[in-house]
């Protein structure tokens, strides 16, 4: 794994062990892809990263110019890895971890008045909650408006065409993986 693009570009992120079969790190090429449809800049943005796993996807935003990142995952060695990934690519300024369930976190961050134009989810495949995913983001509050919701999630797992006010504006499939790109009104 290696950030694709921006000041970062080409260097390594540090993933799970092979023994590790629950943190599942987005691809270099859906990475890629999901930028290349975002826009390989991100200017001074915020960008919120659910279910962060390795941090791959948030940090490749900060490579890509965003202004700050939010990391929220529950597993140990998520959390170790996103902080290790986080200090060798330089940000640790830029980056907040939270330690706590996607569930916690969304309520709390909302409460704190905390925006983001780009929210990235990447929840384990077999737990199945696009929708809730989609209910707790907009729940919470912490879409701007016109933002961005980036969910992956398993093919066999139907994302819908609109859900709590989000629209999708775009899906791309890579093998098992679904990427479905959801704007905010």
């Amino acid at each position: 794994m290696r950030i694709v693009a921006g000041s970062a570009k080409g260097r390594a992120l540090t993933g799970p062990k092979p023994s590790s079969g629950h943190i599942r790190p987005t691809a270099d090429r859906v990475r890629e892809t999901i930028f290349n449809m975002l826009g390989q800049f991100l200017d001074g943005q915020a960008v919120l990263d659910l279910y962060a796993g390795t941090g791959a996807l948030g940090l490749e935003a900060l490579s890509r110019g965003a202004g700050r990142l939010v990391l929220v995952d529950q597993d140990r060695e998520a959390l170790a890895l996103c902080r290790k990934n986080t200090d060798d690519l330089g940000f640790t300024a830029q980056v907040s971890i939270l330690a706590q369930p996607v569930v916690r976190a969304l309520p709390a961050l909302g409460k704190q008045g905390e925006k983001f134009e780009l929210v990235f989810a990447d929840p384990p495949y077999a737990a199945r909650v696009v929708e809730t995913v989609l209910d707790a983001v907009v729940a919470a509050g912490v879409v701007t408006p016109g933002g961005t919701v980036v969910v992956e999630h398993d093919k066999r797992e139907a994302a819908p065409d609109a859900h709590a006010g989000l629209t999708r504006e775009d899906q791309r499939r890579f093998g098992d993986t679904l990427v479905s790109f959801y704007r905010a009104p």
